[in-house]
């Protein structure tokens, strides 16, 4: 997200102002969006993720520090909402998994096999997908959101030394992924 001067829409918005809180979702939900959607395990999930990273930001925007950045800040917000989504959902899949014993399978779940395999032939997400979600949240952070190591170290809440650590097996991880890829395909790569 383009650092910009939110802190007048902010102050309107924690004097009860809707119609700044609905200025500032337009100015901030596209870059929201697409760090839901890096950080999401099912790519369907990331609309109602969304919901709930504003219903959040709406309940707390007043604890919001202004001599911090409010992009950080909001990066925090939606880490937090993406673990609980998937802790929700982990919930969800196992349930899912006892009533699937019982049920077949319908002609919904072959749709999302499909969509799922015409999404994994892309080269570097799928190596992504494949990372743990703590180095995921660090590589997303790092290439997609251009944040640096202590910026994500405060938006994760660990230290900058875990920070370089998890960002070191990441990469070493997505190297060996990448070369695995072209060895198949009988090319070099490399991850930097």
């Amino acid at each position: 997200m383009k650092e910009i001067n939110l802190n007048p829409i902010i102050a309107r918005v924690m004097d009860g102002d809707n119609d700044a809180f609905q200025e500032l979702y337009c100015v901030t939900k596209d870059d929201a969006y697409r760090l839901i959607v890096y950080l999401a395990s099912n790519k369907q999930d990331a609309t109602d993720i969304m919901s709930e990273v504003y219903l959040e930001l709406y309940r707390v925007i007043r604890r919001y520090d202004q001599n911090q950045s409010f992009s950080s800040w909001l990066n925090g917000i939606i880490i937090r909402q993406v673990r609980n989504w998937k802790r929700k959902s982990w919930r969800r899949l196992r349930l899912h998994d006892r009533v699937k014993q019982y049920c077949m399978e319908d002609a919904h779940n072959d749709l999302d096999n499909h969509l799922y395999n015409l999404y994994a032939k892309e080269l570097v997400l799928p190596a992504v997908e494949q990372l743990s979600h703590k180095l995921k949240e660090v590589i997303v952070l790092r290439y997609a959101r251009d944040c640096s190591i202590e910026e994500i170290a405060m938006i994760l809440n660990i230290p900058v030394g875990t920070v370089k650590s998890r960002h070191h097996l990441a990469l070493k991880q997505l190297r060996s992924h990448m070369d695995k890829q072209a060895g198949k395909k009988g090319a070099t790569t490399y991850v930097h």
